[in-house]
């Protein structure tokens, strides 16, 4: 973190609560979840960063990493808050997870994600190439019927 930033911000390591993650990814744009679906996921992280600003003690963005911890590396949701883009921070939090990944991954370790149109930038900056033609990324999401019982969708 430069110095400016570190008279503004905090980086560390670790989630944060589930009430801040899920109120983070709501006014970051990120797709809403609810509180089951975010206790699953923050304990769920192989590793995570959160930045706080200072004066206002509130977490504005993080980052984390979902992976097996030898061999795949997913980084994901990767959220500053609008009044705090453009300062560095998702640089930061980017440089913080690959380093993490750097320190404990055998070598060959493959990192992977998704890129918004939002990030893209921020990411071919730290390495990060398109993997077409080669591979195209596939997903699948389950819906709800609301009964309950997952659905495929």
């Amino acid at each position: 973190m430069s110095d400016t930033r570190l008279h503004e911000y905090r980086l560390e390591e670790g989630v944060p609560t589930v009430d801040r993650y899920l109120a983070l990814r709501s006014r970051a744009g990120l797709s809403p979840k609810n509180a089951d679906q975010a206790l699953a996921a923050l304990s769920g992280s192989w590793c995570a960063y959160r930045v706080t600003h200072l004066a206002t003690n509130e977490v504005v963005a993080m980052g984390r990493v979902i992976g097996d911890g030898g061999w795949y590396f997913h980084i994901v949701d990767m959220a500053v808050l609008p009044d705090h883009q453009r300062q560095g921070l998702g640089d930061d939090l980017l440089a913080a997870l690959l380093q993490h990944i750097v320190d404990r991954a055998p070598a060959g370790a493959f990192v992977n994600l998704l890129a918004d149109e939002p990030g893209r930038r921020l990411y071919e900056r730290h390495g990060f190439t398109y993997t077409a033609p080669k591979s195209l990324g596939m997903a699948k999401i389950l819906g709800d019927a609301g009964d309950g019982s997952p659905q495929l969708g």
